[in-house]
């Protein structure tokens, strides 16, 4: 299958620039990058896609098999890098793209080159010794809702993630993007990201790594951000002045600041 046409690749920015990967997270496409890409364009070659079951990627490629896992998701990332041929690209990954990062540079160290993670939770639920800002029983009421009705889960979810309750039209923005998204194929991310532990793929990381948090998000507290900052060796933790856990539209300017200076001192 053409994996451009699989993953609705978009390629923008400088061509002779080093190559940047944006990735969304759940419920989400590559359209939510959009204040983040005129930061990047003009030193770098842009590259934005949507996982197969999120945006415009093509539904007929889905299979619940592949997609409940992680590995999934990050061999369509490694998928694209290859079609495209970058070598020693930044990944930029949002939430549980950050994750998907993670793996995928695990996968073909080749293909990427260093890590943007922005508000990355390598465990949602909580376990000893660790706070992943859920329980259990959160994430089984969550799913159980998100199943039952993704389009009322939708509505009443978006807004508590996204924050900035002074600002409702970004979390109308994330309540549309959510209700885009085929139930069914929302169903299996959802509990691929919300199911899933990649703490110990932490540890493998070689390539530079910046970390960033927000000081408030439901979703990924600073507890989280403090965890994947210690595990990954050399790493850098950037405390955005932002609350939510999308800061790439909450506070694009700082989020954009932040990963530009890290991309410049890559060079």
């Amino acid at each position: 299958m053409d994996i451009v046409r699989r993953n609705n690749v978009t390629v923008t920015g400088n061509p002779e620039g080093p190559a940047v990967v944006l990735a969304h997270g759940f419920g989400c496409d590559q359209n939510m990058w959009r204040l983040t890409v005129p930061a990047l364009a003009r030193d770098h070659r842009v590259v934005l896609f949507d996982y197969v079951g999120s945006g415009r990627s093509d539904p007929s490629a889905f299979s619940e098999d592949r997609y409940a896992s992680l590995n999934g998701y990050a061999q369509d990332v490694v998928e694209v890098c290859a079609a495209l041929d970058l070598r020693d690209a930044v990944f930029v990954g949002h939430s549980v793209s950050a994750m998907i990062g993670v793996l995928a540079a695990g996968t073909a160290p080749e293909r990427i080159g260093a890590l943007v993670m922005v508000a990355p939770s390598p465990r949602y639920v909580d376990d000893d010794g660790y706070r992943g800002g859920f329980s259990a029983e959160d994430i089984d009421e969550l799913l159980a809702s998100l199943e039952s009705n993704y389009l009322g889960w939708s509505a009443a979810m978006a807004p508590v993630i996204m924050g900035n309750a002074e600002r409702p039209e970004i979390g109308e923005e994330l309540k549309n993007s959510f209700c885009a998204t085929d139930p069914d194929m929302a169903r299996v991310f959802a509990r691929t990201t919300f199911l899933s532990d990649s703490r110990d793929d932490l540890k493998s990381v070689r390539v530079p790594t910046l970390v960033l948090e927000c000081t408030q998000d439901v979703i990924a507290p600073r507890e989280v951000g403090a965890f994947v900052h210690q595990a990954i060796p050399g790493s850098k933790l950037v405390t955005l002045d932002a609350t939510g856990h999308c800061p790439h539209l909450s506070a694009p300017e700082a989020t954009n600041q932040a990963i530009t200076e890290f991309l410049t001192a890559l060079r």
